[in-house]
């Protein structure tokens, strides 16, 4: 097991919710796979809280710049290295995997991967 941490530092992480992309399977929240156009994101486990969060908007904010994203996926930090989890060690403890379009929405970098980030409910 993993500590989880409902408040930290937040990480944002590029990620695509795609059919056979990043996550695996489909999302947690609704079961389905997202576009890269959509402005979704994937939360810790402490931060998903059970699901509590499923399809709620939250305010991300990086540089001067902040956008919506609605909860569609968990970015598990307990569980990994198995075929659910595309076979990928457990998150971190505070990432906000986002898909492109929030990256795009907050003018930034794809190339650079992750970037320190704030959020909260809407």
């Amino acid at each position: 097991m993993y500590p989880q941490y409902r408040c930290s530092p937040s990480v944002l992480t590029l990620n695509s919710f795609g059919k056979g992309k990043d996550g695996g399977g489909p999302s947690e929240c609704d079961n389905a796979y997202h576009s890269d156009e959509e402005k979704v994101v994937a939360l810790s486990t402490g931060w998903f809280s059970n699901m509590a969060r499923c399809g709620h908007r939250i305010k991300i904010s990086a540089n001067f710049n902040s956008v919506y994203a609605k909860v569609v996926d968990e970015c598990d930090s307990v569980h990994g290295c198995d075929g659910d989890h595309n076979f990928e060690p457990p998150c971190d403890n505070n990432i906000v995997g986002a898909s492109p379009a929030v990256w795009d929405a907050l003018g930034l970098d794809q190339s650079i991967g992750m970037v320190h980030v704030t959020w909260s409910e809407e």
